[in-house]
């Protein structure tokens, strides 16, 4: 079944709403871009990859993938819905499993 992607719109309030919570939980807004973004520092490579595949994992599940960057113990990450050209339900969404997956390494 298609969804439109209409369904994963944010109205103005929700966005607003939403970006407020984001930016107490880290996540910065990249305005050229209608993106978010959020560095996380883990203690060692194989805690940043534990975290990366348990996203990995979410990511397939929501078919929603983030466009992220890894060195050594650095997960830098970027979320937008391409297809939609900005920031919906879908990011926001993956934006609190990545917080909850990031707590839990």
């Amino acid at each position: 079944m298609h969804h439109s992607s209409q369904s994963h719109w944010l109205t103005t309030e929700e966005r607003s709403q939403v970006l407020l919570d984001l930016k107490a939980s880290g996540w910065a807004e990249l305005g050229e871009r209608d993106a978010i973004y959020k560095e996380f520092n883990f203690k060692s490579f194989n805690q940043a990859f534990g975290f990366m595949t348990r996203v990995a994992l979410q990511a397939e599940k929501m078919n929603h993938h983030p466009e992220w960057f890894n060195v050594y113990s650095k997960v830098q990450i970027t979320l937008i819905s391409h297809d939609c050209g900005g920031l919906t339900k879908r990011d926001v969404k993956l934006a609190q499993f990545i917080d909850r997956a990031a707590a839990s390494v």
